[in-house]
């Protein structure tokens, strides 16, 4: 995904500060607070947007935050699928309060906060997830030495995978990509696994895969010829074995954890070609420490995140990552990694500091002129139609979406950070 357009992000203003007192409270109509409004509860903020707070950088008050993607296909159509930033969930099944499946009290870490169904609505167009033998079944599980027990397990695997083939079916302009951390030996475990699913008549087939960092077909013939779920496992015997792609066959990644967050540098995961080797057509950048903490996350995605995307640009040779993989991608000061994605695309497709300002048909460089910087979000192509309240005493209670679907509160406790990045 190569961009001659600009060194990249750092260049870019942020967003003005905005302070905030903390008496203020919401003086908007219900549901109508705009992007860095103050608010005090869900009500307040319009479609896409949560109410969260960061008291970690001193900001208390609750502010509306996004908890939206743009998709870029909505703003510039019709190119490689490599040409695109996909937002991805890291441990997409790891969901902090998720029922125990075994009965045991789970001991483990945790790296998102609501469920996978509401991570796609929300814009994340793909998901890590990590697969074990377990039970005599396959589960999405944390292990030890590559082992799942019952304090680390979540669920069974089949149930996440349903929720993907009910969005693919209920949105079928949409491409999905699975990056599965594969423990599972079972013969032909992973086959019989998506086939129960109902996923294989979205699959992407291995033999069509473009190699040596040849183009992906345009995301337009993928949606035509229902190829939207592309499928990478870790273990290359899978390939030639169920047809599953082997993962670094097809994308370079740069390392996960402390090694991939530390400032200036951009190492390559050590299964992966580097970066800048052209191997691949696809580049995955991991930006998520080694340990979860709920309450560095807003920190995290505010701070030090465009620095880390122009560090592995330049350790790519000047090409953008199509995948960026973060833990708790919701919380942020205001944009967050909603806004790093909506930059990339906006820098690789059309020239512009950012994709909504991308114009169809025009040369490279020609924006839209919005004037000054606008603080309203507007819902322009994602598939959320909802609002969340990401700020509650107990974790364990319930709040609604627009369409009356429920979903959980939880306790955000850092997320109103002084710049909305």
């Amino acid at each position: 995904m190569e961009s001659t357009a600009l060194p990249f992000l750092v260049s870019i203003p942020l967003l003005h500060v905005l302070l905030l007192s903390s008496a203020a409270a919401a003086s908007c109509p219900l549901r109508s607070c705009q992007l860095l409004d103050s608010c005090s509860t869900a009500d307040d903020c319009a479609a896409g947007l949560y109410c969260g707070s960061c008291p970690a950088s001193g900001y208390v008050q609750p502010a509306c935050v996004r908890a939206l993607a743009y998709q870029p296909t909505a703003f510039v159509k019709g190119l490689p699928f490599n040409r695109y930033t996909w937002l991805v969930t890291h441990n997409s099944f790891s969901i902090v309060d998720e029922p125990s499946y075994t009965g045991i009290q789970r001991v483990t870490f945790y790296n998102q906060e609501d469920t996978v169904t509401n991570q796609l609505r929300n814009g994340v167009r793909g998901l890590m997830l990590d697969m074990y033998d377990f039970e005599n079944d396959i589960w999405l599980c944390h292990s030890f030495q590559g082992q799942c027990y019952n304090f680390t397990a979540f669920e069974p695997a089949i149930n996440t995978l349903k929720e993907v083939e009910v969005f693919l079916t209920e949105n079928p302009s949409e491409i999905v990509t699975i990056i599965i951390e594969d423990y599972v030996r079972a013969p032909e475990g992973l086959t019989k696994l998506f086939t129960d699913a109902g996923l294989v008549k979205f699959w992407y087939p291995v033999s069509e895969m473009p190699m040596n960092g040849m183009d992906w077909p345009s995301v337009t013939d993928m949606v035509v010829k229902s190829h939207r779920l592309l499928v990478f496992t870790s273990d290359a015997s899978k390939e030639a074995n169920e047809g599953i792609a082997y993962q670094w066959r097809y994308m370079v990644e740069n390392e996960p954890g402390d090694l991939g967050v530390v400032p200036g540098s951009c190492p390559n995961r050590k299964e992966s070609q580097p970066l800048n080797s052209r191997y691949a057509s696809l580049f995955l950048q991991n930006y998520f420490p080694t340990i979860p903490i709920q309450n560095e996350a807003c920190k995290e995605h505010s701070v030090g995140f465009t620095e880390m995307v122009d560090a592995c640009y330049r350790a790519a040779g000047n090409i953008m990552p199509n995948f960026l993989a973060v833990n708790f991608y919701m919380r942020s000061n205001g944009g967050g990694v909603f806004d790093i994605q909506d930059r990339i695309n906006g820098l690789a497709l059309c020239g512009c500091s950012t994709i909504t300002v991308c114009q169809a048909g025009a040369p490279m460089g020609v924006c839209k002129n919005t004037g000054s910087p606008n603080r309203t979000f507007k819902n322009g192509g994602g598939t959320y139609s909802g609002w969340l309240l990401l700020l509650s005493p107990k974790p364990s209670s319930l709040s609604t979406l627009h369409g009356g679907r429920p979903v959980k509160k939880i306790w955000l406790a850092k997320c109103w950070c002084k710049i909305a990045c």
